[in-house]
Order: C-alpha cells, then structure tokens, then sequence
C-alpha cells in the first residue's frame, strides 16, 4: 500500500451497541475543507437540486449538505455530506464509529482512471437526478484483519436496520426506519425509504471508494450516449441496471465513483422499495 493510511475499522469489541439502546441516526461523509472539496461539494448540491429531500443546513450552506428519508415519516438514519477539519475523508456514525478511508499516492490498477471532474458531470446531468438511492464505501479487505470488519457490521447492525445482500456478497445494507421498525424489522415496503448506506468488502480493492448511486430520469442508451467509454463504463452484471461514472476527486488516492440508475418502467420493483433486502437477505442481527 503505497501513501499514507489509517485503520479502516473500529477498535477492540468495546465499539459494539446493543440494539435499544442506541439507534444510528446520522451517517456522514466528512471530509477535509479544502478550496478543492469546497467545489466538488457546491457541484454536488446543483446536481442534486431537483432531489425533494436534499436539503443544506440552516447556516452551514458552504459546507454540508443532508439528505433526509422521505418515507415512512421519522425513518432514519438521515445521510450528510460535510466538510470539516480532518485529515482524510472519513465515514462517520453518530454511534461513535467510523470507517477511515485508505488513501494512496498510487491508483488502484484494477479501478478505472476518471475521466471527468465533478463540474463536468454535474453539468451533463443537470436535472436528469431524481432521487439518491445510496450512498456506499468500498473498503480494501486487505486494510485490516477479518475481526475488524465482523466488528463493524455488528456495531452497525445493533444500531439500524441492517440487512444482508442476497446473493453471498459482503455488502450489507443500512436501510432508514423509523423507531418501531427498528425495534421490530422492516415490513412496509415503500419508494423513499432512501438514502441507503452500503458497507463493502472489498478482496480487489488496493484502496477505498466512495460510491453515490442515483435514480435519473434517462435511458440507458440515453446514459451511454451522455458517457460513451472510457468516461462510462458497465460493471460486470450491472449493465442493465446502472452506468458507472469515476469522477477525478479532490482528495488525491481516493476512489468515487456515481452509478447512474436507468428510468425507471412501470410500478416500483422489489430493489426500490427494500423488499428485495429484507425478505431474501434477512437483517444481521
């Protein structure tokens, strides 16, 4: 691992909630105030301004930025954007946890070189986003011993309504809920239950990645032509689902990528509402 790096998980099992008795209700991704992330932030305002729930704080406009779930009504936890005197970027719980980011002076080899910056992108989209599916950190599994990780998800799982992916991957879901259904589970299955935060395991990662799903109003060959590689590009399986857009950030060694989710047909699908997650993944206890 080449450049600077922190440990990207919790220390020591004294990190672990016990569910009731602390219930997550913020995630942000904090990251230091630099000229450079001042822009990368106000681009990412204007891309979301047609997003209902995206909202600036009251005096804080320069510097953050919060996306509050829409439905159910109280569903959290609530996801920010912000700019704040630390080091590196780092994922932050309001339980006390947090995720620091591996950072690199050399790119990963398997990851794809942006090609674009964040100013460009923003430009091309404008008024194509309409809702955020999730927010997602994408963690080397080689950062730290195994241990860490299973401490992290049961931190997290303790503390929110967390749910498996289906299909065997190390990628939990925290999906927003509202107090009961944290006590309880998720049963209600309704388009808003947004953002969501997903948790990856990465075994081919060489450093992280911030990843921002979108929901856009464009087609796919829509997103292809507005993309065309190598500035788009599909992951393996996911082709008919979203393109993947690697923007240049503005902290030098970290990866963020947006996958760009195609309009969607007629009625809600399983994905959107969480049925999908809750009912084949099960939640983590």
């Amino acid at each position: 691992m080449d450049g600077a790096s922190s440990a990207p998980f919790p220390d020591g099992p004294e990190s672990a909630t016990v569910r009731g008795m602390e219930r997550l209700s913020e995630i942000t991704l904090l990251a230091p105030a630099t000229p450079d992330a001042h822009d990368f932030l106000h681009a990412l305002r204007s891309l979301l301004a047609e997003v209902t729930y995206a909202d600036t704080a009251a005096g804080a406009a320069d510097h953050r930025l919060t996306l509050t779930p829409p439905r159910p009504a109280g569903a959290l936890p609530v996801t920010a954007f912000a700019l704040a005197d630390v080091p590196t970027p780092r994922i932050a719980f309001d339980t006390g946890h947090g995720v620091d980011v591996w950072v690199g002076e050399t790119p990963d080899p398997r990851a794809a070189a942006p090609r674009i910056g964040m100013d460009e992108l923003t430009r091309r989209l404008a008024g194509h986003v309409r809702r955020v599916d999730h927010l997602g950190v994408s963690v080397p599994a080689s950062g730290a011993a195994s241990g860490g990780w299973d401490e992290l998800v049961a931190a997290l799982a303790s503390a929110s309504t967390m749910y498996r992916y289906p299909e065997g991957e190390e990628w939990p879901f925290v999906l927003p809920s509202t107090e009961a259904e944290f006590a309880a589970g998720i049963s209600d299955f309704v388009i808003g239950r947004e953002p969501r935060f997903e948790l990856v395991h990465d075994r081919w990662l060489s450093q992280s990645q911030v990843q921002l799903a979108l929901w856009t109003d464009l087609t796919r060959a829509e997103l292809e032509r507005m993309f065309p590689e190598p500035e788009g590009l599909t992951l393996p399986g996911l082709g008919d689902i979203f393109r993947t857009v690697p923007v240049r950030p503005p902290w030098p060694g970290l990866g963020i990528r947006f996958d760009l989710s195609y309009r969607v047909g007629e009625g809600p699908n399983v994905w959107e509402t969480g049925e999908w997650l809750v009912t084949e993944g099960g939640r983590i206890s």
